[in-house]
């Protein structure tokens, strides 16, 4: 569930290995690419941590940070 954190949108997604974290990075990366909006990623072996806000709008959520997050949680 995407929790609301120091007015970012924050989630943690845990996979089996440090390979399949990587291939949902490479994915979010896509999804971000095309939206032009871009999360914060940290990566701790089999762990992601993405952190949305947006920065164009004073470091707050908009819409487009919820609209990321739902795509994000279809893959």
């Amino acid at each position: 569930m995407w929790e609301i954190k120091n007015k970012q949108l924050v989630k943690t997604f845990q996979f089996e290995t440090f390979e399949e974290a990587i291939v949902f990075i490479n994915a979010v990366a896509k999804f971000c690419t095309s939206e032009n909006h871009h999360p914060e990623i940290v990566n701790v072996y089999n762990k992601v941590k993405l952190s949305f806000c947006t920065h164009d709008a004073g470091n707050s959520l908009t819409e487009l940070d919820y609209k990321l997050a739902k795509l994000i949680d279809t893959l």
